[in-house]
């Protein structure tokens, strides 16, 4: 297993910055996620570790050998690096033990190597297929089995499942961690889709305008993101204008608790709250507790739904929900002023049209602000 630590990585394309000063820890033996939207230098970043292009500053380690630095670049075929690409990029003209084996050198021992590693990928009974006899998901894994082949001391994997429908993409995401994990290798995946690096990774690092906004476990990057952009990058968003008071935040929905971990400039003063859906609660009476509001639709998703409302208009003012972008494009989310989004877990006998009341529980996380 390899530790991989990056600092003040920096790569330009012409008078483009794209790096900007990359600071990143991998630990031996995880998985890393990088996330960040289109354009956000993710790929950039796998292709300077990878040694498919050159730094402009900073450093790469692995372990204690430099690999990348003013005066140091190790050439890509000695940094014992496997990547998988996008779109697997599987020689056509061979079969899948013949595309798995094409990075092992001659030796008694190949066949043996092909062998494990196609029991490990789960493709030991279509060692003689070709490409174009495989599902797209087949293909990934024959893409990352070529990878693991050589024993690489760091796997790169750039977006490995953007291509591939919705529910092929959920069941080859467990596959390919279950793989890795049993590689006992070093891995970093670059992917703009949240629930992809958040479901996957050890950590997930957060590249934003070129740099690490934030590294974290996926629960700590959920439940504590460093600002209101990442919060709402990272889940569906309810914020909350408030005002803080010695460690409570008075906001519409009554005095919340503030969480103790935020570091905020003083204990009191204006301050920009936020709620998670599943901090919310509706109350299907009208003198229950919270503000007023109406149920404007409802997804279900079986175990679990989210309740869109609408809270009355003389209450709406100071409150707004930010969903995810799809696209995952900073600062173009989709933003409701005056809505909530509630996560309700089983049946409901809440309808569309049906007014209710809402209300949050604390701690909750708060920045200083005073705008939406």
């Amino acid at each position: 297993m390899t530790t991989v630590r990056i600092d003040g990585l920096e790569k330009s394309f012409g008078n483009v910055e794209v790096l900007k000063g990359v600071d990143l820890f991998v630990p031996d033996g995880s998985v890393v996620a990088v996330l960040g939207p289109s354009g956000s230098g993710k790929t950039t970043l796998l292709r300077v570790l990878a040694g498919f292009e050159h730094a402009n500053g900073g450093r790469i380690s692995f372990d204690d050998e430099i690999i990348a630095d003013d005066v140091h670049h190790v050439r890509p075929e000695h940094r014992r690096i496997g990547f998988v690409p996008q779109d697997g990029s599987l020689f056509p003209h061979l079969n899948v033990a013949e595309n798995v084996g094409f990075g092992l050198k001659r030796s008694k021992t190949r066949s043996t190597r092909i062998a494990e590693v196609l029991d490990l990928v789960g493709l030991a009974d279509l060692s003689a297929r070709h490409p174009h006899e495989l599902s797209g998901g087949q293909q990934q894994r024959v893409a990352l089995g070529r990878a693991l082949a050589p024993m690489p001391r760091l796997v790169l994997l750039d977006e490995p499942f953007s291509s591939l429908d919705a529910r092929l993409r959920s069941e080859l995401r467990e596959d390919v961690i279950s793989v890795l994990r049993a590689a006992d290798t070093t891995s970093v995946l670059v992917t703009h889709d949240q629930d992809e690096a958040l479901s996957l990774a050890d950590e997930v690092a957060l590249l934003r305008d070129g740099r690490v906004a934030q590294c974290a476990r996926p629960s700590e990057l959920y439940t504590n993101p460093a600002d209101p952009v990442i919060a709402s990058f990272v889940g569906v968003a309810n914020f909350v204008t408030g005002r803080l008071e010695d460690g409570v935040v008075v906001t519409p929905f009554g005095p919340l608790p503030l969480r103790t971990s935020v570091p905020l400039a003083s204990t009191k003063g204006e301050v920009i709250a936020l709620i998670r859906p599943e901090d919310l609660a509706i109350s299907e009476r009208e003198s229950g507790r919270g503000i007023a509001a109406s149920v404007e639709r409802i997804e279900y998703y079986g175990h679990d739904a989210l309740v869109h409302l609408v809270v009355r208009h003389e209450e709406d003012a100071a409150i707004s929900v930010v969903f995810p972008n799809p696209s995952g494009v900073y600062g173009a989310e989709r933003r409701a002023k005056g809505a909530v989004v509630v996560r309700i877990h089983g049946a409901t006998a809440i309808k569309e049209g049906d007014t209710v009341r809402v209300g949050a529980t604390g701690p909750v996380l708060a920045w200083p602000g005073a705008r939406l």
